[in-house]
């Protein structure tokens, strides 16, 4: 494919996002015939089907997804060259993506971040979230600058990455405000069969808790299991359960959540990394964050 005509990958980009050629024929101002013209010229380009159709549906084949990628970034910084054409504007914006991993709670996630937010010169954040081995992977092809991340590079995956040390926070248990005197009085004793909210068995933080319940012949009796943060404190807000959250955010999840911190463990701690492709981190907010967490968050 030598050579690609930029009004076929358009119409084939429009039908994709629309779901139907005729979708995009009322978008495109063109008649649905001429749309299925240019898409089967596109697809004897390509040499290969871009749609799949399933009965009135057209669902994209392996390679249009693929190119629809690929259509998705070209049309999206045309769009954005427009854009900044019409407002002549002359600064070029700097780009950080960030990986985050989905147990780390997002308060935390927040607060590394929001240095970066601050810089003098203009950022512009775009964050993604999921496992650490799914970000390992985009890291290694440069679709990230930095994962934030619980726990360090899993040894044997054979990524380039290393880990940058952040800090760690103590643990504390939260209970909705109208329990937390039930709980707090004799903490951490009163947790034996509480109703309770934890991260799932993969989250290392579940671990240390589940060693640290059988080191003190507590049982509570767990309710629910997640692997979103944001979601197991939710929970918690509806009284559910008690629930873990680092005690570093405690202000910020009683202000969001209408809960209290009932008391902190001894013995168990989360502990935060920002991993890059690079053993010297060069990107000036990514930077910024290891700073501020060593310094400020963690300090």
């Amino acid at each position: 494919m030598r050579h690609l005509n930029y009004n076929h990958l358009y119409y084939f980009w429009s039908v994709a996002r629309e779901g139907s050629i005729i979708g995009a024929s009322k978008i495109l101002h063109l008649t649905p015939q001429t749309i299925s013209g240019q898409l089967k010229m596109l697809e004897d380009t390509i040499g290969e089907p871009l749609f799949n159709r399933v009965g009135r549906r057209l669902i994209l084949s392996e390679s249009g997804h693929v190119v629809y990628h690929y259509a998705d970034e070209i049309f999206s910084l045309g769009a954005e060259l427009a854009n900044r054409v019409r407002d002549k504007s002359t600064s070029n914006p700097l780009t950080l993506n960030v990986g985050v991993v989905s147990s780390i709670a997002k308060l935390i996630a927040y607060r590394l971040l929001s240095p970066a937010l601050n810089m003098d010169n203009a950022l512009r954040v775009v964050c993604y979230e999921g496992e650490l081995e799914k970000l390992l992977g985009d890291l290694s092809v440069h679709q990230l600058d930095i994962i934030l991340s619980d726990r360090q590079i899993p040894p044997g995956l054979g990524v380039k990455a290393f880990n940058h040390a952040l800090g760690s926070t103590n643990v504390s248990f939260f209970s909705h405000i109208s329990k937390a005197k039930e709980y707090s009085d004799t903490f951490p004793n009163s947790m034996d069969a509480a109703p309770m909210l934890l991260p799932l068995q993969t989250n290392p933080l579940r671990r240390q808790l589940d060693d640290w319940f059988l080191e003190r012949q507590i049982t509570p009796k767990i309710i629910a299991e997640f692997d979103d943060s944001a979601l197991l404190k939710a929970f918690g807000a509806a009284q559910h359960g008690l629930f873990p959250a680092p005690t570093a955010i405690s202000a910020e999840i009683e202000s969001m959540y209408d809960v209290t911190n009932i008391g902190t463990i001894k013995g168990v701690s989360e502990k935060f990394y920002a991993i890059s492709p690079e053993r010297k981190v060069n990107h000036p907010a990514v930077s910024l964050i290891c700073e501020w967490a060593k310094n400020r968050l963690f300090g």
